[in-house]
């Protein structure tokens, strides 16, 4: 088991450090100028040359890179270009109401998601699977801000239960942020819920066909425990990989969604970055959302072995 941790670290290691190489060099090739934007279309030659070695952007990339990735990896993630703030606590500010925002669509969609699933998969073709089915695909057809708008106009203009706007403090505590991450996450989660089921279904179709599932059933097991035992242990390892996707785009994913909402989270923080060329921003949140899809792939592969160790031997050639 060591040994799997231990290879698959490695590959995760390897890959956010690629992924930093590409952040950095589609940063550094962006149109336009940062010290221009800084001081102003109007600025002259001479202070845009003297802010640009002052910010050190004329030594060479290389150079470059490898103090901005030992800086990050240190913790020293630079001052915002537009605001003048330290990039570090407004980055992890922002990553805690996406975290808090994803947990809360996780909890919301996963479980319903895979219930409905199962549902669908022990009713394959019924009146009741096929409903499921064109429920869940008109769901993630459906674009977030058309779901979005939805719920604003049905819970928070028509019925006023909830706030329309998701403006949550800084210094909110989690039970006083709830209300107002109820429609956001709700509008994640009717998206997120047609994948789950999709998914879930399908694997459970797959499964409840096996061989063994035929013979578990022949020997007079009860239903219930050749269902949890058999066949959600192996249905749900597909299921497993949407779910660790969706946790990377729930946390830096969301710029519509934040939008529509007026949530702080980290892509509504990344799309202010881009739009105003402060790479020190677009680089630490595009980081932070590498670093999230690297460990949520990890918990997955993981799940994956406990779930089934075929998955762990067969990495080192065990048949």
């Amino acid at each position: 088991m060591w040994m799997f941790l231990s290879r698959r670290i490695g590959f995760m290691l390897v890959g956010m450090l690629l992924a930093s190489m590409i952040i950095f060099v589609l940063t550094q090739v962006m149109p336009g100028d940062v010290a221009k934007m800084i001081l102003g279309r109007w600025a002259k030659e001479e202070a845009v040359n003297n802010l640009r070695k002052k910010l050190g952007l004329d030594r060479p990339l290389y150079v470059q890179y490898l103090d901005w990735l030992t800086d990050f990896i240190t913790g020293n993630w630079g001052i915002s270009l537009t605001t003048r703030v330290p990039a570090r606590p407004l980055v992890l500010q922002r990553l805690r109401n996406s975290g808090r925002l994803a947990a809360l669509s996780l909890v919301m969609f996963v479980p319903l998601g895979i219930f409905l699933g199962v549902f669908a998969a022990l009713r394959e073709d019924s009146p009741i699977d096929r409903f499921l089915r064109g429920g869940s695909m008109a769901f993630t057809g459906m674009p977030e801000f058309v779901i979005g708008l939805i719920l604003i106009a049905v819970f928070a203009l028509a019925l006023d239960w909830l706030p329309a706007n998701s403006s949550v403090g800084p210094d909110a505590g989690l039970v006083e942020a709830i209300p107002q991450m109820i429609l956001p996450a709700a509008t994640v989660s009717l998206v997120g819920l047609g994948y789950i089921v999709r998914m879930t279904r399908s694997s459970t179709i797959d499964v409840l066909k096996a061989d063994y599932v035929r013979v578990a059933h022949l020997k007079g097991l009860p239903r219930g425990q050749v269902l949890i035992k058999h066949v959600l242990r192996n249905a749900l390892l597909p299921t497993i990989t949407v779910i660790a996707l969706s946790i990377g785009w729930l946390i830096g994913g969301l710029v519509v969604t934040e939008s529509v909402f007026g949530y702080p989270g980290l892509g509504r923080l990344m799309l202010y970055a881009i739009q105003r060329h402060d790479l020190v921003l677009i680089q630490a949140c595009a980081m932070i959302v590498v670093v999230t899809y690297g460990v949520s792939n990890l918990v997955a592969d993981l799940l994956y072995s406990v779930l089934n160790p075929r998955i762990r031997l067969q990495q080192f050639g065990v048949s």
